[in-house]
């Protein structure tokens, strides 16, 4: 049994083809085939059920590929170590960002620090933070950013800035005339919220205490933020924006924002990783780099702020 192996067998679990795991491994499909069979006879149990399209793992095959899963996260930690011992800012790091983040974040910094810091492989994948969490849990991802509160005791969390929601209002609505948004202004017949497992949609209900909205918004599963934008700005009702995304806008686009009354939902958005986690020294620079492309302000939570 090798650890080369082992990857080939996650990589057919992973894309359920062998010869998309083989693509993904840069070898050919007898060579993939041949030593998972080889691994297979070594063990005496089928791993895989060829005969089912797409291909399967049988049911001892998942308990492998989960031990497989755990042994290759431990190997891969010790090339970590070697890696951290000479502070070495180089490497593949998998990094999970919410969708509702990533947009107005990564610009910011990201292609000025893969110019930097060519040396690092950086992979970014945007996520839902359930997704995130659990991704962290299975060693899919080294680090996430995301902008809830961490329960899980095997995961640390460190802030990285706070971010205020922001109205973005049709002009054909009655509270564009207001130069804030109190939720009482709010029904949901006339808001557009993001699907639900968004983070930045539960955070928004529990504010406004928007219970109904998602019967209104039954028929609406579009779970883009910047369509949502744009059909407010062809004159059809209420959407929320994060901060960051201010900065994107041109002036007349930002005619349309309104912020909220005090105190203002404020989101705290946080780098997470497990406890065990290793590479200090590529986190660090990120974080620098992510909280210097932030403005200032954005630092600190304000006294006219209130975190959901």
């Amino acid at each position: 049994m090798t650890i080369q192996q082992l990857e080939y067998i996650l990589a057919v679990d992973r894309f359920r083809h062998f010869g998309k795991a083989a693509e993904h491994c840069l070898v050919t499909q007898p060579t993939l085939s041949a030593m998972i069979q080889k691994l297979e006879e070594e063990l005496e149990v089928k791993i895989f059920d060829r005969s089912l399209q797409p291909v399967q793992p049988t049911a001892v095959g998942r308990k492998i590929i989960d031990q497989a899963r755990a042994v290759l996260t431990q190997s891969t930690k010790i090339k970590e170590l070697v890696q951290e011992e000479g502070q070495s800012l180089s490497g593949v790091f998998r990094m999970a960002v919410l969708p509702t983040i990533a947009p107005y974040l990564l610009p910011r910094f990201f292609p000025k620090f893969m110019e930097d810091y060519p040396e690092i492989d950086i992979q970014m994948t945007e996520m839902k933070t359930q997704d995130v969490l659990n991704s962290l849990a299975a060693g899919k991802v080294d680090a996430a950013i995301i902008a809830t509160a961490v329960d899980d005791k095997s995961l640390q969390a460190e802030t990285l800035y706070y971010e205020q929601f922001l109205g973005y209002v049709s002009r054909k609505e009655p509270i564009f005339k207001n130069e804030m948004i109190r939720s009482t202004d709010i029904s949901g017949e006339r808001l557009w919220l993001l699907d639900e497992g968004h983070c930045f949609r539960d955070q928004l209900m529990r504010f406004c205490q928007l219970e109904t909205v998602k019967l209104h918004q039954a028929a609406y599963h579009l779970g883009s933020m910047e369509t949502f934008m744009r059909i407010v700005e062809g004159g059809k009702g209420i959407t929320f924006i994060p901060e960051l995304a201010l900065y994107q806008l041109c002036d007349q686009q930002k005619e349309l924002v309104r912020p909220f009354a005090i105190p203002r939902p404020t989101r705290e958005i946080t780098l997470v990783t497990k406890k065990d986690f290793i590479r200090y020294s590529i986190l660090k620079v990120l974080k620098d780099r992510i909280r210097k492309c932030v403005p200032k302000e954005m630092l600190v939570l304000q006294n006219t702020q209130r975190v959901v």
